[in-house]
């Protein structure tokens, strides 16, 4: 299998990204007029009559995916634990088989690939139980949830030649997909600093909907910030693909909350902000925080000659700001998708974007844009921030698991 990443679209220099967005009316402002949208390129095309036979794991965030509507996809089957998640994943996928576990679905020699959408400390375990079954994976994030686990997941993955891809959705949001385009052009000119935050407020209390079901606790019970940093760690490492080797991280506490006083991870921590340092030296704020009065994942970048702001809960509007130049409205991207799969199920619309992506990385033979090393590479700086937490914010070094 070929490895190598691709882009979105065509390279596109700031001469081109003008007179890209100069004459059209997609709704897209720069300096005050309605220009054409900055979605260059030729729409999605279908070049093969390859297909790749999946089983789905996961009733919950696997329903909502598009793995049914891609043209070079069959769902061979599918499986929950809990019967009737699964039953709802048979009826939105149209399969006919189903299996009551992973264990069992990876039996099957039909299958070529598994979405694994089961719960995140079991992630790497599934992966791992996939790939020494044969199958291709692509999974929900966090990839895993220790640095022992990352390990395995690199030498399983290394050894047997498969396909790993993880799910995360920061990748395919459209500011992202934009800030690469800018990046990869040279648009920002250097990349001095990114900041991201994901907030979801009520994540791991002992009260919140998700921490219990049918009076047990769930993986979300008193769930460390910190090891569900992809939402936002994909905002500078998916555009720059620079690492971060160093962490400072203040965790802060919630005491009167059972969920932060007792869980399976021995966590106290309710809230994390991290200073990262990458290969680079840049610096790189990173915030996860389930006890904050503000809802969503947002990112901004600061170059030496442009910088890009993302809308948010607070009220913040999208801008993107070129040396003479200003953009107040996001282009979009839906003409690289199938036809079938242009609209939205979910984190800005990432969903079809991930579904068709992991889907032509296996017929193109080709690694997907999240692969094992970029997903490892958003995954264990949080791992490690959560180490600092515990040091009162002491910088502390990140390892590498990329290729030697």
């Amino acid at each position: 299998m070929k490895h190598h990443h691709t882009r979105e679209t065509a390279p596109l220099s700031r001469r081109g990204f003008i007179k890209t967005t100069a004459a059209g009316a997609s709704g897209i402002v720069l300096a005050g007029a309605p220009t054409d949208a900055l979605a260059a390129g030729p729409p999605w095309q279908q070049t093969s009559e390859n297909k790749i036979r999946i089983g789905i794991v996961g009733g919950g965030f696997g329903l909502s995916f598009h793995w049914h509507e891609h043209p070079n996809c069959i769902v061979e089957a599918v499986s929950d634990l809990i019967p009737e998640r699964c039953a709802r994943l048979q009826s939105k996928y149209g399969c006919e088989k189903t299996y009551e576990s992973l264990e069992k679905l990876i039996l099957d020699p039909a299958i070529d690939a598994v979405a694994v959408f089961t719960e995140a400390p079991n992630h790497a375990r599934h992966v791992i139980d996939c790939m020494e079954h044969g199958k291709h994976v692509i999974s929900a994030v966090p990839a895993c949830c220790s640095l022992e686990e990352a390990a395995a997941m690199k030498e399983v993955k290394e050894r047997t030649g498969l396909t790993y891809m993880m799910a995360e959705t920061s990748h395919y949001r459209p500011e992202t997909i934009t800030a690469r385009r800018l990046h990869h052009d040279g648009l920002f000119g250097e990349l001095v600093y990114c900041e991201a935050e994901y907030y979801h407020p009520g994540i791991g209390w002992a009260d919140n909907e998700l921490s219990t079901r049918d009076g047990k606790r769930t993986w979300r019970w008193g769930l460390p910030p910190m090891f569900y940093p992809t939402h936002s760690t994909a905002f500078l490492v998916s555009v720059t693909r620079e690492r971060l080797v160093k962490v400072s991280c203040i965790g802060t506490r919630k005491p009167d909350d059972p969920g932060f006083q007792d869980n399976a991870y021995n966590n106290p921590f309710v809230n994390g902000m991290a200073m990262f340092l990458t290969d680079k030296r840049h610096p790189f704020r990173c915030n996860v925080c389930w006890d904050i009065h503000g809802h969503g994942e947002r990112a901004q970048w600061f170059g030496t000659r442009a910088a890009m702001y993302m809308p948010g809960s607070g009220g913040q509007p999208f801008a993107l700001q070129l040396p003479d130049q200003a953009l107040s409205a996001l282009p979009e991207y839906w003409h690289t998708l199938p036809e079938k799969m242009r609209y939205d199920t979910g984190h800005g619309g990432s969903h079809p974007f991930l579904t068709n992506e992991f889907i032509m990385a296996l017929v193109e033979e080709r690694a997907p844009e999240v692969d094992l090393y970029e997903a490892l590479a958003m995954t264990v700086p949080g791992l490690v921030a959560h180490a600092s937490s515990f040091k009162d914010g002491e910088q502390l070094t990140i390892p590498s698991f990329d290729i030697a």
